[in-house]
């Protein structure tokens, strides 16, 4: 049945002009989970050959709209149509047959297999005797990344590559089956400078090609640079489809949030003046074999430090050496004068240090367990009594008082976290690390996948921290995020820091990216 259907498919591509070829027509969709109505009669279309941008805040319903496009969920009602002909029954093997490859914020790749085996997981070349021709299949890998403009050693296992170079294998393994549809979801959240700039390059050359790709982004500059048409999306509703040539930023930020929302404010360094000399941390000469040489910077109270760099400068490397996941080969850290030794997150947590990691899923969240468990884990010490019971009462209202700072979207505190927005989770981590009060807080890329809104509402916690005396470091790979954000900021490039600069004195993100590019790219130019 699915090869008949998809035959049919093809037929009806045949003489079609591609600028008037719809490949994908939803109508009136609608999905409810208990308690929440995620969909309220979403109308959605992709055309060959456009980028088509679906934007929302977290809980505006994008990710259930592609999971119902996928066949992860069936809508409660409507109907979908691909290249005109309405699709009954639709699951994620009928998707991929029928030419859909999706991209997942929350990648779904198997860190125990190599690089070569996620790309062709699936789609493997075989022999006639029905083996895999593993010499086929990791040439093959090496020209697709090739093709992308991003080598890897294609027989490292996933597990052991960064956050960022996962997303482009990732972006590799879509591009493998040739599909005709692309959805995106938020493919660019941990790119930064070459990375990003290859990403964008392939999507037009996809474009080119006719293939049909939804974009989700909350990076709303990007819509402007890749995409063809935007639909905005705002409490399960589609508030307004149009040409991304007819629409501002701030238009569509007003359709989102239904407000006024200013993205980026001036630096803190007026406000943390008072507390300049008051040095909190200090590192010096920390060094790790085979990735990072002599990092040493000094971080204030009431000042947030900002790391610059690309993808493969080793800031997030750092700041897990810092709190002990990977203890450092040499070098020495000071807290408020003292020279401590940290060896593992718990201990650093003991001494006041807290890490909101950039990975959220496998680093951030028990998924399987409630709200409320994930936001005590780092108070649970503070919060039980002399017979090791949790006090209940201050739990609750602890939460309340995350709940309502942080705005977070959710039914229960009882509710299984994974079954939260990406969004969603990421402010629970938040919450989690405020909660703990610590002395020195340390964000990697706090506002990856969160939507306008709530990436002001970020900023704001971000600066309020910061004003009550707490030294804040700041990882993020969107400079003028770490521009707005930071007092000082520090750049890395290939396991150093290359520069200091000042946001007060004016420096710009040419000027930031000349520092992080690595040696080889310098002399390239």
């Amino acid at each position: 049945m699915i090869q008949t259907q998809f035959q049919f498919l093809e037929e009806e591509m045949k003489g079609r002009d591609r600028s008037r070829n719809c490949l994908i027509e939803m109508r009136g969709i609608h999905k409810s989970f208990p308690g929440v109505h995620a969909l309220k009669g979403v109308n959605f279309d992709l055309h060959e050959g456009e980028v088509h941008c679906l934007v929302g805040e977290n809980g505006a319903g994008k990710s259930t709209l592609i999971k119902i496009l996928s066949g992860v969920y069936h809508p409660d009602e409507g109907e979908i149509y691909f290249f005109g002909q309405k699709i009954r029954k639709i699951n994620p093997y009928i998707a991929r047959e029928m030419g859909i490859s999706f991209i997942y914020q929350e990648l779904d790749l198997f860190p125990f297999l190599t690089v070569g085996e996620n790309i062709f997981l699936g789609s493997e070349p075989c022999s006639r005797l029905g083996r895999v021709n593993w010499k086929k299949l990791y040439c093959g890998s090496v020209q697709i990344l090739d093709s992308l403009n991003f080598p890897l050693d294609v027989k490292t296992k996933v597990g052991n590559l960064t956050v960022a170079e996962r997303q482009m294998v990732a972006v590799a393994k879509a591009l493998c089956r040739k599909s005709k549809v692309l959805v995106m979801d938020e493919p660019s959240a941990v790119l930064s400078g070459k990375e990003l700039d290859v990403l964008f390059d392939n999507i037009k050359r996809l474009k080119e090609e006719g293939v049909g790709i939804i974009y989700i982004s909350h990076r709303l500059e990007e819509i402007f640079e890749i995409g063809d048409r935007v639909t905005v999306l705002r409490d399960g509703r589609c508030i307004d489809t149009a040409k991304v040539k007819d629409v501002t930023v701030q238009e569509i930020t007003r359709k989102m949030v239904g407000r006024e929302v200013k993205l980026y404010k001036k630096s803190l360094n007026s406000e943390v003046s008072l507390n300049r000399e008051k040095i909190i941390l200090s590192v010096v000469g920390l060094t790790k074999h085979g990735l990072f040489q002599d990092i040493s910077f000094e971080l204030r109270r009431g000042e947030v430090l900002g790391f610059a760099g690309l993808v493969g400068a080793r800031r997030t490397e750092v700041m897990k050496s810092l709190i002990g996941v990977e203890p450092a080969d040499r070098g020495k850290i000071y807290l408020e004068g003292k020279e401590i030794t940290i060896r593992s997150p718990k201990q650093a947590l003991k001494l006041g240090i807290g890490y909101v990691p950039e990975n959220r899923k496998e680093e951030g969240l028990v998924g399987c367990r409630p709200v409320v468990e994930n936001i005590s884990y780092s108070v649970l010490e503070k919060l039980s009594n002399c017979l090791s019971f949790l006090r209940m009462s201050q739990l609750k209202k602890l939460c309340q008082s995350l709940h309502k700072t942080l705005d977070i979207k959710l039914t229960s505190y009882k509710q299984p976290v994974e079954n939260l927005s990406g969004g969603n989770q990421q402010k629970v981590v938040l919450a989690r690390w405020i909660a703990a009060q610590c002395k020195v807080l340390i964000f990697d890329e706090p506002t990856r996948g969160i939507d306008v809104g709530a990436k002001a509402e970020v900023h704001r916690l971000i600066k309020k921290l910061a004003t009550e005396g707490k030294g804040i470091i700041v990882i993020s790979s969107e400079l003028p995020e770490v521009l707005a954000l930071s007092t000082r900021i520090l750049v890395m490039s290939e396991g150093r820091i290359t520069a200091e600069v000042l946001p007060e004195q004016g420096v710009t993100k040419e000027e930031i990216l000349k520092f992080a590019l690595p040696k080889s790219l310098k002399h390239e130019e």
